[in-house]
């Protein structure tokens, strides 16, 4: 038997015989009576036995323990009530959208497993129809896309998370974007934050003794532990994840001002909802910000096409209206001539070998299949289940499964007595419920783990749980985190979605409907709210924002619109016909862009997909559905960026450049 093997029989024994008893017990009283401790030694007793209480506390499970005042003993109980769910008030539909919530992440979510078996034990002893065996109505109209997903970075993300629950050092070779380097880096992690499409680890990074942000994605070796020991570090009691989001760009990294930029009456709103927070705010159509990175803070304001105009600092004045020049020069004239691409050789192909997606801890999939196992058997003393509905229910390898079941069968409450027997005869487990069973029909609380699980995949796709619940989002996330059990998810940033739950619960039931709807939309490229009639198809998570894929009346052809810039959506009492062979895959228009991008920025570029050059520049093709938002982007460069092809896109670029150079002046410059 392997050294996890008996770690886990001890760890579930342990809680088995402390239920079982429903009296404060002496390290002794387990010593003697609990499973795997009664041959060790006193010195090795007290060092496992310590090491697992630890581990089970971590596991979310409500281990107790205080000091006998007459023989200053150290006194331990589980009282049952906290370790299983309580009594949960999510209604069927409400714990159906959930299941939707796991069929649209599944595949391309890291969590994906724990979300699995924390859905598998909110659903337990609830109806068959509680838990869909298929996707419903909600998943087939909704897409998800994950731009940073990828085999290695959920291999990444697994052994992070297993780092930051065992409270571990790590080591890995991370690659600094800024400086274009690579170095080894040494970091206590703290947590993992989802942010802006993007995977982050925040943590104590040693070599620099300061608290820092890292992109997993830019990880460039095996994450390992630095050290041998069980626990390298604690969690600072101070450090809260929610104080490390709603980051803009500009502002990663140390803040070294304030910069007050002019915005349009009619794009306010959407400043204020887009960086509403501590870091922001919008006064008199002025929108103050803090800032890390002037360059980057003129980036934004040269994307906005003229909706933004630079007050102070000079500095930043100053980097705006020499970026639109800059732009302006580079698109005059003949464009460039890019250098040869590089050729990918087979060294680049034979990457890391990725791990594994996060898996849920081995305790919470024993205690949760011991608890489907025992609520099979109902009332009665035996049940036969087939074996394929534990290997999918519980994602447990075929070939794994009967491994799994002597594990169970040998959880014992002391004194003899077990809780169940089961075992795999061909394809069927046949399953006896032993004297002590009862004791764990119930499902247990949520570990640490799956509750993250349900927190980032509400984070992911939550305003479509609530509109397939029919119930606020906050509503069902209050009634889940009643059910985390007895600790805080202090590295777990909070699900956050504003204006947007209210927009895909409307469009969604307009899709059902078939209604048309009346949005307001602020285009990238104007400075007005525009109106537009709508015959809304499907939605799209496409991180980090949603979108709805429409057929646009008034201009009588396919539209996708970006939930964020929608001020408003109204449902009419018009419905329409769907349209046959209506593909959201088909939005795009049919011109393309070749784009080329300097060293200096070409880094950046190819991390979304461009190609890399021998002498260090990218180059990229991109469709093009809208001209104007083109020119903003490109301009948004500073001239780091230029438009190879076509002739006409290059011309209007530099045209808009010589524009906003006089506009993007403030009026008092100007005078």
């Amino acid at each position: 038997m392997s050294h996890d093997t008996d770690k886990l029989i001890r760890q579930l024994s342990l809680v088995a015989f402390l239920m079982a008893e429903r009296r404060p017990l002496t390290a002794r009283d387990i010593k003697s009576n609990v499973e795997g401790y009664q041959e060790m030694s006193d010195e090795a007793f007290a060092r496992r036995f310590y090491s697992d209480r630890a581990e089970l506390v971590a596991l979310g499970v409500p281990l107790d323990s205080q000091r006998d005042e007459f023989t200053g003993e150290e006194l331990y109980t589980l009282r049952s009530e906290r370790y299983f769910l309580p009594e949960l008030e999510l209604d069927d539909e409400e714990l159906a959208a959930l299941q939707t919530c796991f069929f649209l992440l599944e595949g391309r979510f890291a969590y994906a497993e724990p979300l699995r078996l924390a859905l598998q034990n909110l659903a337990l002893g609830r109806s068959a129809g509680a838990l869909a065996a298929a996707p419903t109505g909600t998943a087939v109209r909704v897409e998800v896309r994950d731009p940073d997903y990828s085999p290695e970075l959920q291999g990444r993300l697994g052994k992070l998370e297993g780092a930051i629950s065992k409270q571990r050092t790590v080591k890995f070779r991370y690659w600094s974007i800024y400086r274009d380097h690579e170095e080894e880096r040494t970091l206590n992690p703290y947590a993992l934050l989802p942010e802006n499409g993007s995977w982050y680890v925040i943590g104590h990074d040693l070599g620099r003794d300061d608290i820092r942000t890292f992109r997993v994605s830019r990880i460039r070796s095996d994450i390992r532990f630095a050290t041998r020991r069980e626990r390298d570090f604690r969690l600072p009691p101070e450090f809260d994840v929610e104080d490390y989001r709603g980051r803009a760009e500009w502002q990663f990294g140390d803040i070294i001002g304030h910069a007050s930029v002019e915005v349009a009456p009619d794009t306010a709103w959407w400043v204020k909802r887009a960086f509403g927070g501590e870091r922001n705010r919008v006064e008199d159509d002025v929108f103050v910000t803090e800032y890390a990175s002037s360059m980057l803070l003129a980036r934004w304001i040269l994307r906005q096409d003229g909706r933004a105009i630079p007050l102070e600092p000079s500095e930043l004045r100053r980097l705006v209206v020499e970026g639109a020049r800059a732009a302006r020069a580079a698109h005059e004239g003949a464009p460039p001539t890019p250098a040869a691409e590089v050729v990918q050789g087979e060294a680049d192909a034979a990457a890391e070998r990725p791990a594994g997606p996060v898996a849920p801890e081995r305790f919470g999939v024993l205690q949760s299949l011991l608890a489907y196992l025992l609520a099979a058997c109902g009332d009665g003393r035996e049940a036969t289940i087939p074996a394929h509905e534990l290997v999918e229910r519980f994602s447990i390898a075929e070939e794994q499964l009967e491994e799994h079941l002597s594990l169970l069968n040998l959880v014992n409450f002391g004194g003899g007595c077990y809780a169940v027997y089961a075992e795999l005869h061909g394809d069927e487990v046949h399953v006896d419920k032993e004297l002590f069973g009862d004791t764990f029909r119930r499902p247990p609380r949520l570990t640490p783990l799956e509750a993250r699980a349900i927190r980032l995949a509400l984070e992911f796709v939550g305003p479509m749980v609530a509109a397939g619940a029919h119930s606020p989002l906050d509503r069902v996330r209050a009634k889940l985190e009643e059910t985390f059990g007895a600790f805080e998810l202090t590295q777990t940033p909070a699900p956050h979605v504003g204006e947007e739950e209210g927009l895909v619960e409307k469009l969604t039931h307009a899709i059902d409907a078939h209604r048309l709807v009346e949005i307001e939309y602020l285009k990238p490229e104007e400075q007005e709210v525009v109106t537009r009639t709508v015959e809304p198809y499907s939605i799209e998570r496409r991180l980090p924002h949603w979108y709805v894929h429409t057929w646009d009346i008034e201009r009588d052809q396919a539209r996708s619109y970006r939930l964020d810039r929608m001020r408003k959506a109204t449902l009419s009492r018009k419905t329409f016909k769907p349209r046959e062979g209506f593909d959201p895959a088909e939005l795009h228009s049919a011109t393309i862009a070749r784009i080329w991008y300097s060293p200096t920025v070409a880094r950046w570029e190819i991390e979304k997909g461009a190609r890399p050059l021998v002498d260090g520049a990218a180059i990229a093709d991109k469709w093009v559905g809208s001209a104007e938002w083109l020119v903003g982007e490109v301009v948004s460069y500073r001239g780091e960026a230029i438009v190879l092809e076509p002739h006409e896109l290059r011309a209007r670029v530099a045209h808009r450049a010589r524009e906003l150079a006089q506009e993007l002046r403030p009026a008092r410059a100007k005078a």
